[in-house]
């Protein structure tokens, strides 16, 4: 039996647009613990090079860069922040500018396993300090947290993918809309899927498909699934 009190873990992963992101804050607002988005990180990571001048196809560079960056993860769900060096970089690390160029830091075989590792730092340090955390990305309940205590793969279709990130990203899903995100949302998640696996659950970790439900749905499934994990 897990508890809140005892630093409960919930790993979420899925692809663009299947709703983890809004639906882990709230879940984690909701349980009073910690959030960590860990995509975030490499959106960061993405940024800081850029700032620096240094080459993404710089494999080793980029990677050095990991354990250089003065990274910062505020992970209150209500209000969570990205800040390098004590400078607040939430709006731009999404932009464009770093939307279109981020999978080739994502997709860096060198950069995956320090940031999974500062990944796995930051949870247990969330969930003692908190009293737990949802964390979610790409391979959080497969490589970075595979013994978390409830593991799920939210997932949706194309269409409902599109038309929830065109709304955030353009106010609107008209087909104009829709096509402008189709870059950002199917052609990331066809390259980071070289290297991690999001699409389809591993052993133990239950898939949730969004496409018909509503925020509230959404968010209600998982603290079905956190109060089935606490006994």
């Amino acid at each position: 039996m897990t508890s809140v009190a005892n630093g409960i873990r919930v790993a979420i992963d899925g692809p663009s647009g299947s709703g983890k992101s809004s639906v882990s804050k709230k879940v984690a607002a909701h349980l009073g613990i910690g959030y960590l988005d860990t995509g975030a990180m490499y959106r960061a990571l993405t940024w800081y090079c850029l700032d620096r001048g240094i080459d993404l196809d710089d494999q080793g560079a980029v990677a050095d860069a990991v354990t250089a960056m003065p990274l910062e993860m505020g992970t209150d769900p209500s209000a969570p922040s990205i800040s390098m060096g004590g400078t607040r970089i939430d709006t731009d690390i999404r932009t464009t500018r770093i939307a279109e160029v981020v999978s080739k830091v994502a997709t860096n075989l060198q950069v995956r396993p320090k940031l999974q590792q500062r990944q796995r730092e930051l949870i247990a340090q969330i969930a003692a300090h908190q009293g737990g955390v949802v964390a979610e990305g790409r391979d959080i309940t497969t490589v970075v947290a595979p013994d978390a205590d409830v593991r799920i793969l939210m997932v949706a279709s194309e269409a409902a993918r599109l038309a929830r990130r065109s709304k955030e990203l353009h106010g609107g899903a008209d087909d104009a809309a829709i096509a402008a995100t189709r870059t950002q949302i199917v052609d990331r998640d066809k390259a980071d899927s070289t290297v991690s696996s999001f699409m389809s659950a591993a052993d133990g970790v239950v898939t949730l498909d969004t496409s018909d439900l509503t925020f509230q749905q959404s968010v209600e499934a998982v603290l079905t699934l956190v109060e089935r994990a606490r006994g």
